[in-house]
């Protein structure tokens, strides 16, 4: 008997480190080797050691996605060139007629890909607001095959019961699919609730610096599971060896950085609701938010992630985005620094006119891991000359 611990009695910490296998048993490494062969030596005709071709299979992206997929308690992990890849790849199980449910609040980049890519290869595309299971009732048709949550949502933070969108789906003979990329396995595992399939960007929390684009997809399905992998290596779009490295180096400290980010943001909010120009703010900690007893169940904390209007328009949420400093002009989110961006005219600008637009208003702030105090004092700085005149 090994004298190794058992995976399913360790701690997601534990397993974030040492997840991937372990040292090199040639080396001793205690990194997992960067291997960047493109094909592998074959002891025979078709006798190899497990690897053939990097596309097919590389032990770098081998270590990432049992490593991932540990995280995210699946069977089976698949590692994408970005996050849009591993979308691709998961709606590629539906076909011509099938009916794809999307939020009325996913990423623009996913509404996209559903309505500008798959929909015009005959791919049936409907959304809902997912607030409730009798929202998803009334978006199922005969043909629907497939259901997408993002939760939180990119980016007006509704937070979705992933256990009772579930129910509904299964009822209804489709799978459930739950973009993680802004909770992180660390805030919530949605197999664990019931989805079918969970996706990454891992550009995002999981690397956590902004210095490589990735994806991932995961399941315990192993019909599902064959499906992928099929897609994976017929389309090729794979992660590079040093890309996977960079991930499965940023999945080490995701716990750590997760429990700063979270807390980060949480006097973020308070900030932002006591400050006059600010009209509303959205995050699921805040009690009147509609999802909070449902991430108060369904979640460790409540994310990085804030967003907020502002009592002067679009105008004033422009001027923010400008005068900030330390909260960086940018799109993307979840990594170590912090970002502003405006949504409507940045990250969702391909869904405006269409049931996912997003308000003009709305303001979207990624809490990095800065010195607290420096941070709040940027965004005071930054909003103080917005403030409403007095009257107005």
């Amino acid at each position: 008997m090994s004298d190794a611990p058992r995976r399913d009695r360790l701690g997601f910490e534990t397993l974030a480190i040492h997840g991937g296998g372990g040292p090199d048993p040639q080396t001793g490494a205690v990194t997992t080797p960067i291997h960047l062969s493109t094909t592998f030596q074959q002891d025979a005709v078709g006798d190899h050691r497990g690897f053939e071709y990097s596309r097919t299979g590389n032990p770098t992206r081998a270590s990432l996605e049992a490593n991932l997929a540990l995280l995210e308690g699946a069977a089976h992990g698949f590692a994408f060139a970005s996050g849009m890849a591993a979308e691709d790849a998961v709606m590629r199980l539906l076909g011509p007629r099938d009916h794809l449910v999307l939020p009325t609040d996913a990423y623009g980049g996913t509404h996209r890909l559903a309505t500008r890519v798959h929909q015009p290869a005959g791919l049936s595309v409907g959304t809902s607001g997912l607030a409730s299971p009798a929202d998803l009732e009334r978006a199922l048709t005969p043909a629907t095959r497939m259901v997408w949550v993002e939760t939180p949502t990119n980016p007006l933070l509704r937070v979705i019961d992933i256990e009772a969108i579930a129910a509904v789906t299964h009822r209804a003979g489709a799978v459930l699919v739950v973009d993680n990329t802004f909770a992180s396995p660390w805030l919530q595992q949605p197999l664990r609730l019931g989805a079918d399939i969970v996706v990454h960007s891992t550009t995002k929390y999981l690397a956590g610096h902004s210095d490589v684009v990735g994806g991932f997809a995961a399941t315990s399905d192993p019909a599902i599971a064959a499906r992928l992998a099929f897609v994976q290596n017929a389309a090729g779009a794979v992660p590079s060896p040093m890309d996977c490295y960079l991930v499965q180096r940023g999945l080490r400290t995701l716990a750590l950085r997760m429990e700063r980010h979270c807390a980060s943001a949480l006097a973020v909010v308070d900030l932002l609701r006591a400050h006059p120009a600010v009209r509303t703010v959205l995050h699921p900690s805040l009690p009147g938010h509609p999802g909070h007893e449902v991430a108060r169940r369904q979640m460790r904390a409540y994310g990085g992630i804030v967003s907020f209007t502002l009592k002067g328009g679009e105008a004033a949420a422009l001027e923010a985005c400008r005068r900030t400093r330390l909260f960086i002009l940018a799109e993307s989110l979840g990594a170590v620094e912090s970002l502003i961006e405006h949504p409507a005219r940045m990250t969702h600008a391909s869904v405006a006119g269409s049931t996912n637009e997003v308000p003009t208003d709305l303001v979207r702030l990624s809490v990095g891991l800065e010195t607290l105090d420096d941070l709040l004092a940027d965004l005071t700085q930054a909003l103080d000359p917005l403030e409403p005149a007095p009257g107005g």
